[in-house]
């Protein structure tokens, strides 16, 4: 045994791999699952799990290319042979083909007897609110992504970081068309959003609600709708205001719309619930920190605040928001994507208390959380 150095501490011995990921490292072991009925059918189906990790950026490009190309568009409109589809496309056939093919093993589109459909499941990804904007979108993240190895060490200064500068109140004060873009993306999705939300949350027996950082209002819209009792608030910078006065003006005097910054400027008074949607994770520790805090004093005692937005599965980690949205907050830049335990913690941190966890029974949607000012 080397002596150590005077004052040095043996190193911690390292903890080796348990028993079933040393087989899986045993080349001798993959041989002999394949021989082995029980075992073989489990090789291959972590075999195929394996492959569709390697290959899914592929797949995404893929499917963003069906989306540019209007591929999914045109055949929502009926079927169409291939050289149809390829002319429209600007694609000479045999790319169309491989391009096509892809589409069909994604589950998107399928061919019979010479003719291509829409399958339910490429119906519903143009169905669905925000889904081919976000894959538009996505364009701007790959890029960002060119080198991950640089871009995981923090060497490159993502593009995205600059898409949001909203995230820095005077941005969108400068540039009101990037406002306007990055409020409609937000819009495109909170549909969703909003109806998982008020499934989760019952927001029964409130009779003021303010939706801080609430957009153009879909979410609020939402809950005015499902409660016809209810009174709302929204609050969010200027460059945002128009958009949720065109929403929200069917509610007449039901609603209120305030311009502000939650960094900079108070929370309107008297409501006794208060909502932050897709507004955490836009943020650092630092800023929701003191958001929750002014939270904390705005509400009244007995007041709820309720949060709602994609979050990491923390311990059990989640393959949608531990992936997708936990790189696309780092990329940028301003905040990340909690787990729950790590917003109830802040929550808690502020002076909350009754804190819960409504669950995600679709994560890559939203989780809500709620809690209450005693």
């Amino acid at each position: 045994m080397t002596d150590l150095p005077l004052g040095a501490t043996q190193p911690a011995r390292r903890k080796g791999p348990g028993l079933l990921t040393r087989l899986a490292l045993s080349p001798r072991f993959h041989a002999l699952a394949q021989r082995v009925p029980g075992l073989r059918h489990k090789a291959r189906a972590e075999g195929q799990a394996l492959f569709d990790v390697v290959q899914g950026f592929v797949a995404s490009q893929a499917l963003y290319a069906l989306v540019e190309l209007r591929v999914l568009h045109r055949l929502a409109e009926g079927a169409l042979p291939l050289p149809a589809l390829a002319h429209g496309a600007a694609m000479p056939e045999p790319r169309a083909q491989v391009l096509l093919q892809a589409g069909a093993a994604l589950g998107l589109v399928k061919e019979r007897r010479g003719q291509w459909h829409l399958t339910p499941r490429g119906g519903a990804f143009l169905a669905v609110p925000g889904l081919e904007a976000m894959v538009r979108h996505h364009d701007v993240l790959y890029r960002d992504l060119t080198d991950p190895v640089a871009f995981f060490r923090g060497q490159t200064q993502p593009e995205l970081a600059g898409f949001w500068p909203y995230v820095f109140g005077a941005g969108a004060a400068e540039d009101p068309g990037l406002a306007d873009r990055y409020s409609q993306l937000m819009a495109d999705s909170q549909g969703l959003v909003a109806a998982d939300t008020l499934r989760l949350v019952d927001l029964r027996g409130v009779t003021h609600l303010m939706d801080v950082g609430g957009g153009t209002g879909a979410f609020l819209a939402a809950a005015l709708t499902a409660q016809p009792t209810l009174h709302a608030t929204l609050f969010d910078l200027p460059a945002v205001v128009p958009g949720a006065t065109a929403r929200l003006a069917p509610f007449g005097p039901r609603v209120r719309i305030a311009p502000g910054s939650f960094r900079d400027d108070p929370l309107p008074e008297g409501a006794d619930a208060i909502s932050l949607v897709r507004v955490l994770y836009d943020h650092a520790d630092a800023t929701v920190a003191a958001l929750l805090a002014k939270i904390h004093a705005r509400l009244p005692a007995g007041g709820r605040i309720v949060i709602s937005e994609p979050m990491s599965g923390g311990a059990k980690p989640d393959p949608a928001t531990d992936v997708y949205f936990a790189v696309y907050t780092l990329a940028m830049q301003t905040g990340r994507t909690r787990s729950a335990s790590e917003i109830s913690r802040l929550l808690a941190e502020a002076g909350f208390s009754g804190i819960r966890d409504h669950g995600a029974p679709r994560p890559f949607v939203t989780r809500a959380i709620s809690a209450t000012r005693d």
